[in-house]
């Protein structure tokens, strides 16, 4: 395992705007805050129950206008967007700098990924990542430090076997994130809710 922090990219108090869903399910928090207390020896950076994310990507600096900002998230709501949807978290998996949950099934994340994109490049914002890149996860908690992977195995292995934990997505946000302190923190500044069936 290697350190989540050590990136270049993104030093303390780096700012960025990004795409994400957000989760207000006490079904998920709860399921999360059951694995961060079998991991806690480990003594990874957890993200707090409130703060669990998917990230779907990054728009661009906050050097970028509210008004370039608005006008992107107009850009998105003129699409025909997907309808809303349901996700399984399923327990639990590592990166080589965090601890997650998978995300199933892929197909409708990557669909919705693909409205932004498409956004950002009609209004002449950078581009974002092919959707071909993205790889849906939700992570639970950060690697702080260089450390054998099996020891993240052998904490991790058990909780493989609990049930998947229930997900609703129904809106995407556009954020202002921001590094400090062993956690990304964000303000929403932009929501766009997908179509009702």
């Amino acid at each position: 395992m290697v350190d989540h922090w050590d990136r270049t990219n993104w030093a303390p108090g780096t700012h960025a705007f990004y795409w994400l869903l957000t989760f207000s399910s006490m079904r998920l928090a709860d399921h999360a805050q059951q694995c961060q207390d079998a991991i806690r020896h480990l003594a990874f950076d957890e993200i707090s129950t409130e703060s669990l994310h998917l990230a779907i990507g990054r728009i661009g600096p906050t050097d970028l206008s509210r008004t370039h900002i608005r006008s992107l998230a107009d850009a998105v709501r003129r699409q025909r967007l997907p309808h809303r949807f349901p996700l399984s978290a399923i327990p639990l998996s590592a990166s080589r700098g965090a601890v997650r949950y998978s995300v199933a099934p892929w197909t409708p994340v990557l669909a919705l990924h693909a409205h932004p994109a498409r956004a950002s490049s009609t209004i002449g914002l950078p581009p974002m990542s092919a959707s071909g890149y993205l790889r849906p996860h939700l992570g639970i908690a950060y690697c702080n430090r260089s450390l054998p992977a099996s020891e993240v195995r052998a904490a991790i292995e058990p909780l493989r076997l609990l049930p998947a934990a229930p997900l609703f997505v129904d809106r995407v946000q556009i954020v202002e994130m921001r590094r400090a302190d062993g956690a990304y923190h964000w303000q929403t500044v932009e929501e766009v809710s997908l179509q009702t069936a």
